[in-house]
């Protein structure tokens, strides 16, 4: 049974990083062909740094993520510490209302989100579809993942030391920062990464509500779909992989160094 097991498992990886793998191959392909290795070459990747409008994607996609990460990892935050100081009925409905954006279908919520800017623009002259308006419904996604995240650390932490603090003599910010935020901080950087990844992933929401001026990656490359695609696109799909393999990898190891010092506490 453990070796079919193995088998069942390795195949589900195969499945999964097959396609993936086959994109970093290709993006150092030297012809346009996505199925014939014409030998190795970086033309793709100069190519990339030269063309403006996937750059200036690249810009708005980034800047988006880091933002709405920040932003919505200190409101999601503070929002998983007033669920934990309420009474549990009225957690059990804060933390339903929390979820509902998730299951909820993301088409409904990109609607929902441009009809909502479109009634702000047309009653204040705010809030057209761009930039501002793309950034503030990744912020709204991306909150629920980070409350998500912290309130199980939340409930693995001793609710009096908090209290404790303050008694002798730490100002409730103060007390946060040095009592509170170290216990929580793994399930707080857990959620801003998973924040982080959400924003860079998202398509349908963007789609409804970037507009013209500010269209990040996912929806300029569909919109590139309609024309054209190069292997650029391999090359980008790399970098990003990379990137977010490298992020994930020194997260884990600090994670790994900081277990046996918490241990010892």
């Amino acid at each position: 049974m453990k070796t079919l097991s193995r088998i069942y498992n390795a195949l589900i990886f195969l499945f999964l990083y097959a396609p993936i793998f086959v994109l970093i191959v290709f993006s150092f392909n030297d012809s346009k062909s996505r199925v014939v290795w014409s030998g190795f070459s970086l033309r793709w990747y100069e190519e990339l740094f030269q063309d403006e409008e996937i750059l200036s994607a690249l810009g708005v996609t980034l800047s988006i993520a880091v933002i709405a990460t920040i932003v919505s990892t200190i409101i999601g935050t503070m929002a998983a510490i007033g669920f934990r100081s309420v009474n549990a009925r009225l957690r059990r409905v804060l933390m339903a209302l929390n979820n509902f954006p998730m299951v909820n279908p993301e088409i409904v919520t990109g609607i929902s989100l441009m009809l909502l800017f479109v009634f702000i623009h047309r009653t204040t002259g705010l809030l057209q579809p761009g930039y501002m308006a793309l950034l503030l419904s990744h912020i709204t996604f991306c909150i629920p993942y980070v409350v998500l995240q912290v309130l199980p650390r939340l409930r693995q932490t001793n609710p009096h030391m908090y209290e404790a603090a303050m008694d002798l003599g730490c100002r409730p910010l103060s007390a946060f920062f040095k009592v509170m935020l170290p216990d929580i901080f793994p399930g707080v950087l857990t959620g801003a990464l998973m924040a982080f990844t959400m924003s860079l992933d998202d398509f349908v929401i963007s789609l409804f509500t970037s507009g013209a001026s500010a269209q990040n990656l996912s929806v300029t490359i569909y919109a590139m779909v309609k024309r054209r695609v190069t292997p650029e696109i391999n090359a980008l799909s790399t970098l990003m992989f990379g990137a977010v393999l490298i992020l994930l990898v020194a997260i884990n190891v600090l994670q790994m160094k900081s277990t046996p010092k918490q241990a010892k506490k």
